[in-house]
């Protein structure tokens, strides 16, 4: 479980092939504080770190990660938005976040706004976003501006601009999205009573 608070910005260091899978190796600010078989959310997707190395951490992504996540098309030098896993004696300053993808969305527009920048994304999923409702974008948890069918946007103040990768995003660039769960089960439980 985690915020959609990020702690810091990582880099790909290496990437390994190994039959269907991909290991990912990491420099983190707070490797030395990690574990084997911490979970620390990449871009919003939960993965298991399986070996830590110095300055360095290893985790694997399965296929199934691969297909519903942007993490396929991450390079050597990729900076990645990092949170380790919420502790139950903490705030919860962003929103329940699972760090289960539920799908990548295409950044469509970029605009400056004296100060701040609005983000739109498009996705092809049938699931919704609401105005004010809480949305997390490559694991950032984010409050929705404008909700349309299949699109949505939001506000970044300066400072999320310069702590997570929001910075380096540009126009079609993918994006891993997870929605809010709650409004997830409330969208099933509707469609059940029709």
């Amino acid at each position: 479980m985690f915020t959609g608070i990020i702690e810091q910005l990582g880099e790909i260091r290496q990437i390994e092939q190994e039959q269907e899978n991909i290991n990912f190796t990491l420099f983190s600010p707070f490797t030395s504080e990690l574990k084997i078989d911490q979970s620390v959310a990449h871009n919003g997707t939960c993965l298991t770190v399986v070996d830590i190395q110095g300055d360095l951490y290893t985790v694997t992504a399965i296929q199934e990660t691969l297909n519903k996540t942007n993490l396929g098309s991450w390079n050597v030098g990729t900076k990645v938005n990092l949170e380790r896993c919420m502790q139950m004696n903490g705030r919860l300053d962003g929103h329940i976040v699972q760090g289960h993808v539920d799908t990548i969305a295409k950044c469509v527009a970029i605009e400056d706004q004296n100060g701040s920048w609005k983000f739109t994304f498009e996705y092809l999923t049938d699931q919704v976003t609401v105005e004010k409702g809480s949305v997390t974008i490559n694991g950032v948890s984010l409050t929705v501006v404008d909700s349309m069918s299949k699109s949505f946007s939001v506000c970044i103040i300066p400072f999320t601009f310069e702590h997570t990768n929001f910075h380096q995003l540009k126009v079609n660039d993918l994006v891993n999205l997870e929605f809010d769960i709650i409004g997830k089960y409330v969208a099933k439980l509707m469609l059940q009573q029709q």
